[in-house]
């Protein structure tokens, strides 16, 4: 599965969609579906990304004009939910070791 990330200018503001679906063939817009947005909750909050939800969040079908895209980017083999890499830290005891002296 295909997830696209659309950049355009939407009332002088540079925003980034991400959709599951993604149609050029109009001649004057990009018709994206399937919006796609981060679930859970977040230690820091982008408020760019607030305001796409607000704006688009509820559309089930955007029409965007050709004009106003400055980048449209695949990424193939991509979940809706993009996940972080998590790692284990371990502590290390140095108190077993012996002073140099």
């Amino acid at each position: 599965m295909s997830l696209y990330r659309v950049h355009f200018k939407w009332k002088e503001k540079d925003l980034t969609l991400r959709a599951t679906g993604l149609d050029l063939t109009h001649p004057y817009f990009v018709s994206i579906t399937g919006l796609v947005f981060p679930d859970g909750k977040k230690l820091i909050i982008d408020p760019s990304e607030d305001e796409v939800r607000r704006t688009f969040g509820r559309a089930d079908h955007l029409m965007i004009p050709f004009q106003t895209v400055t980048l449209i980017e695949e990424i193939k083999d991509a979940t809706p939910q993009e996940k972080g890499v998590v790692r284990d830290f371990r502590v290390i005891d140095d108190s077993d070791d012996e002073p140099d002296e």
